[in-house]
């Protein structure tokens, strides 16, 4: 700690969705704060953001920002944190990055404190946020991988346009509109910015996220493939992804199939590891049309669960409906986490 009333924090891409979503919860959580830098590109630098009534401008972010640093959370693209992370940990910042940057690197503990915690006390100064989707999916599977084995992960997503990015939110908004007074609509951000082609999102669906890799498979889907192998501790564990974007601003939905070890399991006993494990609410009463929605679940920290049933042909099958703010429990509120883990255990 270097100040007596809290610890000296600093946010790299304070003025971007996930870098706001960052203030805003560390202002709600009453983070204990003793000094508050606030970073971004050169592009950025100079803008005020008010923060606990107290206003900050923004700085640009260079090695040196970081002299006294305690913890410093990244959410500024891939590129940056590469250019950055170690020089904040070369001037003894531990860094909570939110990119891909260092996700798969092998000394870098990839964390969902509800998952696996305990790896945060292998790092070497870079703890790195998992992908919004991974996050979600990766706390609904935890319960039911440790009271009924895992065989096998399916995951269909539906995600909002948030994740790609504020741009991405205000061509959606525009799109909207356009396409509601009969206008052509305008592409320049989706499915991928650097893309050669653009598709409209507005009251479309998008199975493209991120690149496409040279084995089909978009970045976005290898994401969740790779980071919940290394989350669950599960090298060999069958897992498939099908990434979609959806016109929607907040929250992704997935609906995820999983197989289980023991075929007597029913849909209670899930249903009752779900309800019991950190970080999961579960709304699953169709009866009463009960199940989560991303508009119910947009600004909450939870992951939602609900429409749990057993496959009708395979025996140990499982599909479960998994939603939850994508900018809070599958970005900010996660990075949050991580560092509240740091100052609980004494890991910084």
């Amino acid at each position: 700690m270097s100040e007596v009333t809290g610890y000296h924090v600093a946010v790299l891409g304070a003025t971007g969705a996930v870098g706001q979503k960052m203030l805003e919860t560390l202002e709600q959580k009453q983070f204990p704060i003793g000094k508050l830098t606030l970073l971004s590109s050169k592009r950025s630098a100079g803008t005020n953001i008010k923060f606990n009534d107290q206003v900050y401008t923004v700085e640009e972010a260079k090695p040196e920002s970081f002299e006294g640093v305690d913890i410093a959370l990244f959410s500024a693209g891939g590129s940056v944190s590469k250019a950055l992370a170690h020089e904040a940990v070369k001037h003894g910042a531990v860094v909570v990055d939110n990119t891909s940057a260092f996700r798969m690197n092998k000394d870098v503990p990839l964390i969902v404190p509800e998952v696996n915690e305990a790896d945060i006390q292998k790092h070497n100064g870079i703890i790195a946020n998992p992908n919004c989707s991974t996050i979600q999916m990766v706390a609904a599977l935890k319960p039911i991988k440790d009271a009924f084995g895992l065989k096998r992960v399916l995951v269909s997503t539906y995600q909002a346009v948030s994740g790609a990015g504020n741009q991405a939110v205000e061509e959606l908004s525009d799109q909207s509109q356009a396409f509601l007074n009969g206008e052509d609509l305008e592409a320049n951000i989706l499915p991928v910015k650097g893309e050669k082609k653009h598709y409209p999102i507005a009251f479309n669906a998008l199975p493209q996220i991120d690149v496409f890799q040279d084995n089909g498979y978009t970045f976005e889907e290898m994401k969740m493939i790779n980071e919940t192998k290394k989350i669950l501790h599960d090298d060999v564990l069958p897992v498939a992804a099908t990434c979609v974007r959806l016109p929607f601003f907040t929250s992704h939905a997935e609906s995820v199939y999983v197989e289980v070890e023991d075929e007597n399991v029913n849909v209670e006993a899930i249903q009752k590891a779900l309800s019991e494990a950190p970080g999961i609410v579960l709304e699953d009463d169709p009866s009463n049309q009960i199940y989560p929605t991303p508009l119910d679940a947009a600004g909450k920290s939870d992951v939602f669960v609900g429409r749990v049933r057993k496959d009708l042909d395979q025996p140990k099958g499982f599909h479960l409906w998994v939603v939850s703010d994508n900018l809070l429990k599958g970005a900010a509120w996660n990075s949050v986490q991580i560092a509240e883990s740091l100052i609980k255990n004494n890991w910084l």
